[in-house]
Formats: C-alpha cells, sequence, structure tokens
C-alpha cells in the first residue's frame, strides 16, 4: 500500500468513525468536506501525499471559504487551483446552511488563514511539487461546525461530552498520518494543533527529545492581532528559528 493510499484509508476510517457523532446547539449544521469535497481532496493526496515527508504541518479544522469548498486543508481557491493544479467537482452537503453555500471552485470568498498560509509557502517555493516534496499539511479535525446564525464554531468550543468521542476518532487519524509520513518535524499551526500532536506523537511513542521535533507557528487567522501584523514575516522567522528552513 502507497504512502497515497495509507491517508486516503486513514481519511475513510475517519470519516466513518464521525458519522454517528452528534452535536447539539449552538451547533446546527456540521459539513465534511472529506465526503462531498471527496475528488479534490483524493487529488491532493494522491498528488502530493505520495512520499514521506520531513516537515508535517497540521492545522485545526476546515474554515467556511477554504477547506469547506475545495476539500484541500487551508484550500484558499487561488492557491488550490492555479499553484497546485487542483480543480475538481464539488458537491453539496446535507443539509446545508442557507447563509453558508457550498460553491466549490466557483465560490469567490477568500480564505484568509489559507492566503497566508499557502501565500508563504508559494513565495517560498514558486513550484508546488518543490515544496510538497518535503512538507505537508493536514487537518486535525474535518468537520464544519455552524451555528444557525452561520456564526462558525471551532472544534476547541464544543463541550466535552460531543469533544470527547470526535476527539478520539481524529486522533487515530492523526496516528495514522503520522506512521505513513513519518515526519522529522510535526508543526502545530496554533496551539491548539501543536497539542494534537504532542498528544499523537505521545501515543506512538515517538521521540519528542531526539529524532522528531514538535514546533508550531503562529496562526494566521484574522482573528489574530498578532497575525494581522505579519503574519508571512512571523512564521518564517519561527520555522527558521526551529529548524524547519534554513537560515
Amino acid at each position: 500500500m502507497t504512502v497515497s493510499d495509507r491517508l486516503l484509508a486513514a481519511a475513510a476510517q475517519l470519516c466513518d468513525d464521525l458519522a454517528s457523532l452528534k452535536f447539539a446547539e449552538p451547533v446546527s449544521y456540521v459539513y465534511n468536506p472529506l465526503i462531498y469535497a471527496c475528488a479534490a481532496h483524493e487529488q491532493y493526496v494522491r498528488r502530493f501525499g505520495n512520499s514521506r515527508k520531513r516537515v508535517l504541518f497540521l492545522g485545526m479544522n476546515p474554515g467556511p471559504w477554504g477547506m469547506a469548498q475545495t476539500g484541500v486543508p487551508f484550500g484558499e481557491i487561488p492557491a488550490v487551483r492555479d499553484w497546485m493544479g487542483i480543480d475538481a467537482a464539488v458537491e453539496k452537503p446535507d443539509p446545508e446552511h442557507p447563509m453558508r453555500p457550498i460553491e466549490g471552485f466557483a465560490c469567490t470568498r477568500s480564505e484568509v488563514s489559507g492566503r497566508r498560509l499557502w501565500g508563504l509557502f508559494a513565495e517560498r517555493y514558486p513550484k508546488a511539487e518543490d515544496f510538497f516534496a518535503e512538507h505537508y499539511v493536514i487537518n486535525f479535525c474535518p468537520l464544519v461546525f455552524m451555528e444557525e446564525s452561520g456564526r462558525n464554531r471551532t472544534p476547541d468550543k464544543l463541550p466535552a461530552a460531543e469533544a470527547e468521542p470526535m476527539t478520539a476518532a481524529c486522533d487515530l487519524h492523526l496516528q495514522s498520518c503520522l506512521a505513513a509520513l513519518r515526519p522529522e518535524y510535526l508543526i502545530g499551526v496554533g496551539a491548539f494543533a501543536e497539542m494534537c500532536l504532542e498528544r499523537s506523537a505521545k501515543a506512538l511513542k515517538l521521540d519528542l527529545r531526539g529524532k522528531v521535533i514538535l514546533g508550531r507557528v503562529l496562526h494566521p487567522s484574522p482573528a489574530s492581532p498578532a497575525a494581522n501584523r505579519g503574519w508571512s514575516e512571523a512564521a518564517s522567522k519561527q520555522l527558521v528559528a526551529q529548524g524547519v528552513w534554513p537560515h
């Protein structure tokens, strides 16, 4: 079984494990782009997740105008379509929030976090293949949680009774990805993702004091004042300081 096959099998298992979970108010809608945007997601995995990686970046969960539309982590549409060369038909989730329609690659909204993240990578690696030769990006949780108002709700805001089974399923998926990709650097995009990486690395008994290095970069969300003051420069300095990128 190839690395891509293992990643896709892990994603399919994750979807099965999450399918029976229920979420109460204020969550009113739950999207899983691994299902309705599976064609684009498979393109991403087969094209770029086909080998061992030196660096794994982990995000939290999809944004409404990024992975929710494209099936690709932090999936800002121009980056996915033009830099990665991915394009595919995207179906509709059922039910669909009337204020958060899924338009796939026809969506004209911009995912700021994805624009910043992939923009930095594309600036450093003009060819996507050069970036993905050593790096890969996944999300901890594939689900998009929305309130009745259309407001996005992140997994860390779920009550414990709902979060625990979701976290357990996502932990197993992350551990499968770590086993398949065997990265040397585990980089959380934000503190939540770093904690998830640490938990799964310890479960796999990875050597975090030697062969495997755990770290993080500032989350590129526009909700972060620090990110709005120059995320690209801050993230680059963090990656250089942690030894991920050369000086």
